[in-house]
Parts: structure tokens; sequence; C-alpha cells
């Protein structure tokens, strides 16, 4: 693989090797080299919806994409029932498609889509940082933890260089937020090219690398990922630990007609 560039035979030869590489990500004295020894994941794009379609299957795998269009409007309107601030009024007038003011204070600039994600990360509250009694981790700065503007015309080396985060994140780099020209998964000060060329397909990709590399999630998006892990993936549903919080939103979704 390492001196091939015919991208079938990337696949091939990854799909070949899974339960091997897997294996290495499942030992501790290996699983920090994983991406030193296949390096292939750095510039070949879908080789991580390959490895999450053959732990889970084809039909699982493209749940998110299938199933978003029926979530959207129901999150917009939950979010839309909670106490207002500047950040979410201006979330929400992204995620309905409205027109927002260029010149608004924190206005967050995302789509439609990310601008819905990110409403989900308010109807389920960040969860505290740590173990610091009676600190919280507000919406606005969990957001850093789930996805990054990077402007095209800065280096992604320097960006790197001084990220400390220490789970996995989107990094967005294009001219503004809404004119995204690549997506990239940000892991260990490496950068893993997305597929997907829209927000929702990328955000996609983020959350299948916590299972393809086998990753706990930031625990500020903890229970973002647990309810797309169980409410929408379907995976592990009743032996993943879920706050009232999440069981009450996937009942309200569920059954709201």
């Amino acid at each position: 693989m390492t001196h091939t560039n015919e991208r079938d035979t990337i696949f091939q030869k990854m799909q070949e090797t899974f339960h091997f590489w897997q294996g290495l990500i499942h030992n501790p004295e290996t699983s920090a080299s994983v991406l030193s020894m296949f390096p292939r994941l750095l510039d070949t794009k879908g080789l991580v919806l390959q490895d999450f379609s053959l732990l889970f299957g084809a039909e699982t795998a493209a749940r998110l994409l299938e199933k978003w269009p029926s979530y959207k409007p129901k999150l917009i309107k939950e979010a839309a029932a909670l106490v207002q601030t500047p950040l979410l009024q201006r979330l929400l007038q992204s995620a309905r498609g409205e027109q927002v003011e260029s010149s608004a204070a924190y206005h967050p600039g995302w789509d439609s889509d990310m601008s819905t994600l990110l409403l989900l990360l308010h109807i389920l509250s960040p969860q505290p940082a740590g173990r610091k009694r009676g600190h919280k981790i507000s919406a606005r700065d969990v957001i850093d933890h789930l996805v990054v503007f990077h402007k095209s015309c800065q280096s992604l080396d320097e960006h790197l260089d001084s990220d400390e985060r220490q789970q996995p994140y989107l990094l967005a780099s294009g001219t503004t937020k809404r004119a995204i020209s690549a997506f990239y998964i940000a892991m260990d000060k490496k950068l893993i090219p997305c597929q997907g060329n829209t927000s929702l397909a990328a955000f996609d990709e983020l959350f299948k690398v916590h299972f393809v590399f086998s990753l706990n999630y930031d625990e500020s998006l903890r229970s973002m990922y647990t309810f797309i892990q169980t409410t929408i993936y379907n995976i592990d549903v009743g032996s993943t630990k879920e706050s009232p919080k999440l069981k009450e939103l996937r009942a309200k979704l569920l059954h709201d007609v």
C-alpha cells in the first residue's frame, strides 16, 4: 500500500488487512502508531467509511444520511422551545435557512445542517468539564470541540502544531463557514481527509472515526454522540448509558407526528 497510488488497490488491501489493523488499534502498545503504520488513511478519502461498513454493515452505515431529513425539522422545533440566547437565535435562523446578519455578534455562520447539529448540543446541554464541581462548559465553548473553521489561506500545519485537543474533531477549511472547500478529521495532530463535501457527510465520518479507531467520545460531546449512536444508528441500544434528558428527547422525536 505504501508504494501505490491506485485507489482501488488501496481499498482492497485495507479491506484485506482490516482484522490485522483493528487488532493493532485494540492493543494499547500499538494503538498510538496506527496512523504511522497505515499512512494511506491520511491521503485516501473514504477508508474510514469502508471500515465502519465492515464493522456494522452497509445498512447501518447509511442511517444518518438517510434519516437526517426526518429528524432535522424536529430538532429545530425542540431548539425553538428553549430559552433563547443570541447564539441560539442565530443558529435557529441558519438551521431554517433564513437570512442572518453577517455583522451580528457571535454569528456562527454555519450552513443549515451544521447549525442543526449545533442546536442538538444546546438541546442536550453540554456536560460539566472534567470533575470540577460546579464548572459547566457552555454550548458556545463546546462548539470548538466539534468543529473548527480554518481559513483556507492559512497554514494547516501551524494549526495542528498549536492544537491541544485530545479527541477528534472536524476541521473545516474554506473562505467562510458557508463556503467550505474541504473537511478534515483532526486527530493526534494529523488530518484524515473527509470524502464527504457537505457538513453532514463530514460529521458522519467524524462519528464513525470513533468506532473505527475505538476512541472515547469527547466528554463535552458525549450526550450528542450517544444520541446519534443509539437513536439514529441504533448501535448498542440498551447497553449504552444514556441520560434521562437523552431518553426523553428520543421519545419525543419518535412519537412526534
